[in-house]
């Protein structure tokens, strides 16, 4: 199935969603604004997406990052789903458009293929 995303595997998406936890952390990855974050010189910059302790912080109310999270987040990464990038100290978390358009165009295509089937059968009634 063609997705538009190079390399991208909607059903390893799809798997990889199918965990409560990373289904939570990736809703509220995409739930996420652009935020702002202070530099080493005290620069405001906007950070494109929350930082993984933010994350951790927000889904599961930990104080610090867990390895539970760090490895559903990678999970996350390796299906596609969202990137991770280093900024100083931080690692900042982004969801990744291209792959839920996929998503949702593969759901589309399911959807209207079981709308055509059922078409026919109603035709040969």
């Amino acid at each position: 199935m063609a997705s538009g995303v190079r390399g991208f595997d909607p059903v390893a998406a799809f798997r990889a969603l199918g965990d409560p936890t990373r289904w939570r952390l990736f809703r509220f990855l995409s739930c996420c604004d652009c935020s702002v974050a202070l530099d080493e010189h005290g620069e405001v910059r906007p950070v494109k997406g929350p930082t993984v302790g933010e994350v951790c912080c927000s889904v599961t109310g930990a104080a610090g990052i867990t390895s539970t999270v760090s490895h559903h987040l990678r999970e996350l990464r390796l299906a596609g789903l969202i990137t991770t990038k280093r900024r100083g100290k931080h690692i900042v978390c982004a969801v990744v458009p291209q792959a839920v358009k996929a998503l949702s165009d593969a759901l589309q295509t399911k959807r209207n293929q079981e709308e055509t089937d059922a078409n026919k059968n109603t035709d040969r009634s």
